[in-house]
């Protein structure tokens, strides 16, 4: 499994992708139509057609690296989004259970607790 520091960006893509492209043609799709520069770290996810493969590209120290996955039985279950959103930045968990098949927009997260505001002097 993939161990990752809070700091790192997740994007998934919404449009399937083609699973015989490596790693050149994920660059390409992240540069072109996500409109992302490819060296910065970040994550990537693309979902095949038919929902049984996925790919993760990232970069890391002057190469980069591709993730492959799939599923012998099911799907992994995206989250329900707009036509108009190319891609959707993930949490670390969420990532997690996409790669798990668990249909995550089912699981009830609680709230996050923040410290309270402090009253601005003026």
């Amino acid at each position: 499994m993939l161990k990752l520091p809070p700091s790192v960006r997740i994007f998934l893509a919404t449009a399937s992708t083609d699973m015989r492209k490596g790693h050149d043609g994920l660059a390409a799709l992240v540069r072109s139509v996500l409109g992302h520069d490819v060296y910065s770290g970040y994550l990537y996810v693309f979902v095949s057609r038919k929902g049984n493969r996925i790919k993760i590209l990232g970069w890391d120290y002057g190469g980069f690296i591709l993730f492959y996955k799939r599923l012998e039985r099911g799907r992994f279950r995206r989250p329900a989004l707009s036509p108009d959103q190319i891609a959707v930045e993930l949490e670390y968990t969420q990532l997690s259970m996409l790669l798990d098949g668990i249909d995550y927009s089912r699981v009830r997260k609680p709230l996050r607790w923040e410290p309270p505001r402090e009253k601005s002097i003026s």
